[in-house]
């Protein structure tokens, strides 16, 4: 029977949290992994794993120990979110969907622990999405490609909070804008906008 992998990449988007090593069944899988880090996707079988997360370079007292399924053929960003110690593994599924010809699909993702609800609009004040909430994500939604500043705002108001120049956004692509940070803190309120593996990856 053949053995169905998935492909699984790791974000490190906890703002107060030292770099760390990611083990799954006590494998490691990623080692010092810095604040705003991605790995690049990894191969793994479909299945339960236990992921254990410590600080750089320890194998005793995990900061994070979680459990999670990975379906076969799927293609996902797990992301060490939240303050130490509450912090957690949020699961962010890459849908595998059909391309857009000529088009850019975009999505949104929020992950600073204290910012509220937000709304995330262009330039011209074109709302994309709307009263999205921490560790919520909006649904892909087609852009023309092309270069684009980003707004956001706390969701309902115009008062923009973070103000995201010079995007460019390829076609035939798929994007999520990762909000990390904290609001009125430090590290501040940023964004990470990585291409999907759902552009390159076939399942």
């Amino acid at each position: 029977m053949r053995q169905e992998n998935s492909y699984v990449r790791l974000l490190h988007a906890s703002p107060n949290s030292p770099a760390v090593d990611v083990y799954a069944n006590g494998n490691a899988i990623a080692r010092n992994l810095t604040y705003r880090q991605f790995t690049p996707y990894l191969t793994l079988p479909a299945g339960r794993y236990s992921i254990r997360v410590f600080p750089a370079g320890q194998t005793a007292n995990p900061v994070l120990a979680t459990d999670i399924d990975i379906a076969g053929r799927s293609i996902l960003t797990a992301a060490v979110v939240g303050i130490l110690p509450g912090i957690s593994l949020f699961v962010n599924p890459d849908p595998v969907i059909p391309k857009q010809p000529g088009r850019v699909l975009l999505r949104f993702t929020h992950l600073s622990p204290n910012a509220p609800n937000v709304d995330v609009a262009l330039q011209d004040g074109t709302r994309l999405f709307s009263n999205v909430g921490y560790r919520q994500t909006g649904s892909y939604v087609p852009l023309r490609p092309g270069v684009y500043i980003f707004r956001i705002f706390p969701a309902g108001t115009q008062q923009t909070v973070l103000y995201v120049p010079n995007i460019r956004l390829r076609p035939n692509r798929f994007y999520t804008i990762y909000a990390i940070g904290l609001a009125g803190g430090t590290p501040p309120l940023q964004v990470l906008i990585p291409l999907d593996g759902n552009s390159y990856i076939n399942v």
